[in-house]
């Protein structure tokens, strides 16, 4: 079989693995990017978070995204039973970014694994991972491609497989998630959306009228389409349906403020589904591989955190990785592991409390506090390893407390 050597191997071209593959190939190192699929392919997780800019900005690909004509972000609105509310990401408690950019998935990661190969990075498409030995040392993962094996060799590997989940099924690290099994139905749409009152600037989050734990998202773009999608219960979903369209067409009706806005889209494109995407893994890192994004753990995506989350845990990884590879000892747990997951509990605190009503109450409840919604803004727009955040340094205490304090009349 063919030999393909490298510094690094990493599994999955998405927006965790070109970030990864830029910074690496930056500090000199050999990287090869191993992906299943063909660029430009359909992707959701559209709506991006101002952290992300950051992100971009380090991994110097922060202009080619400007220069892509993306929708402009500048915040999140949401809205229940006639009841709306905003957050501008612009007035926030953390420094940084207060714009960002909602985008077609297909054209944003192809302009990144572009982007990555113009620095260096060597991506290989249509590659399916069969088999991974991963050593301290050592890895080499058999590949497949128009029906002939490859064998990639490297010193370790980075898993940014997204719900692919190469090495979390490989190595056998998938442990149950603790959210519960949910479903998603969503499709990208010619919007026509002609209500003054609609935004295109934010991302609109709208509850179920009557069942809190049911949501839809509708993520407009630059173009005049957006993509919208309801998340629930699958045995919920099921009332409105079989075919995904019938939910999908059922759902946004049961829902008279988001019908109405939608009430001249033209539903286009195929509706797709997934369900039980929640996923978590026994540990992030060990000898020889680091999980990057989904493909560790994905919470819900209700705020949007999952491609933020994603490009954090390359940076982290990669300066980890730098160090190692240049001889130095690595605490993997400590330097990795621990600053990544103490990001997702803050966003993991703010979901469980979105689906029990308690976060849905904080978000629609009218105070002069502007203070603590400068904090919450900041958590939504993607700030959740600033600690000099009360509601990022104790996220589940401060919540509760001003779960409290909103629920007094």
């Amino acid at each position: 079989m063919k030999r393909i050597i490298s510094d690094v191997l990493i599994i999955g071209a998405g927006p965790a693995g070109a970030i990864a593959g830029a910074l690496l190939a930056k500090r000199g190192w050999a990287v090869n990017v191993i992906e299943r699929e063909e660029f430009p392919r359909f992707s959701i997780g559209e709506s991006l978070l101002a952290q992300c800019m950051k992100s971009l900005e380090r991994a110097d690909m922060l202009k080619a995204v400007k220069s892509a004509g993306f929708q402009i972000k500048n915040g999140a609105a949401f809205e229940w039973n006639g009841a709306r509310t905003s957050f501008e990401f612009s007035d926030k408690f953390s420094t940084g970014p207060g714009t960002t950019f909602q985008v077609q998935r297909a054209y944003f990661d192809k302009i990144l694994a572009d982007d990555a190969e113009r620095q260096g990075v060597k991506i290989y498409y249509k590659h399916t991972i069969k088999t991974a030995e991963v050593y301290k040392q050592e890895v080499r993962l058999i590949a497949k491609h128009e029906g002939k094996s490859l064998v990639f060799q490297a010193r370790f590997v980075l898993d940014a497989s997204g719900f692919g989940r190469v090495l979390p099924k490989l190595l056998k690290l998938d442990i149950p998630s603790e959210f519960p099994v949910r479903e998603s139905v969503f499709t990208h749409i010619e919007d026509n959306i002609k209500e003054n009152r609609f935004d295109r600037n934010k991302i609109l989050i709208t509850v179920h009228p009557k069942e809190r734990d049911i949501w839809y998202w509708l993520i407009p773009f630059s173009d005049g389409r957006a993509s919208i999608g309801v998340v629930g219960d699958k045995n919920k979903l099921a009332l409105w349906g079989d075919a995904p369209g019938d939910i999908l067409s059922n759902a946004i009706l049961s829902a008279p403020t988001l019908a109405k806005t939608l009430v001249n889209a033209k539903f286009d494109m195929p509706i797709q589904r997934i369900h039980g995407y929640s996923s978590n893994v026994s540990k992030l890192a060990g000898p020889g591989f680091a999980l990057l994004g989904n493909a560790g753990e994905f919470l819900d995506p209700v705020f949007s955190s999952g491609v933020t989350i994603a490009m954090k845990s390359s940076e982290l990884a990669v300066d980890c990785l730098h160090k190692q590879l240049s001889g130095e000892t690595v605490d993997w747990d400590k330097e990795f592991s621990t600053p990544l997951k103490e990001g997702i509990e803050v966003f993991k605190t703010f979901v469980k409390a979105w689906y029990d009503g308690n976060f849905q109450d904080v978000i629609f409840y009218q105070t002069e506090k502007k203070e603590i919604k400068r904090m919450i803004c900041s958590i939504l727009a993607g700030y959740a390893w600033d600690k000099s955040n009360p509601f990022v340094a104790a996220p589940e205490r401060r919540l509760n407390a001003l779960v409290e304090i909103c629920s007094i009349d």
